[in-house]
């Protein structure tokens, strides 16, 4: 294989594993959202009442931010309190969709927060 090719195919195979590393990762301002979690947690007890939080400013004065309220997240044993933090807008996209538990018969469904 001459040089050139094995320096193309390196950098492609470098380039596809760091898209491949960043998967689920903090979303950055200005970058493409994350899909949400295919995961599906399922929870046989409600889960607690939100806490209050107060919405602090935004980061910055654009329109670009939703704040993302706190929300119970489970983590296979027991409920825990996310924290409500602001995300970015990315390109192309208009409305956030907050995290939430949805009731299914006698469960309890998580729907990550997403952009749409």
């Amino acid at each position: 294989m001459s040089s050139i090719k094995t320096k193309r195919l390196f950098f492609l195979a470098t380039a596809v594993s760091c898209l491949l590393s960043t998967t689920g990762c903090v979303v950055e301002q200005g970058s493409a959202p994350p899909p949400p979690r295919t995961q599906v947690v399922y929870v046989q007890n409600r889960p607690p009442a939100d806490i209050y939080e107060p919405q602090p400013p935004p980061p910055d004065r654009s329109p670009n931010w939703a704040w993302q309220k706190g929300h119970w997240r489970w983590n296979g044993k027991q409920y825990y309190w996310q924290k409500g933090h602001w995300v970015s807008r990315p390109p192309h996209y208009k409305v956030w969709v907050a995290p939430h538990w949805e009731g299914r018969g006698n469960s309890w469904i998580f729907i990550e927060g997403h952009w749409q």
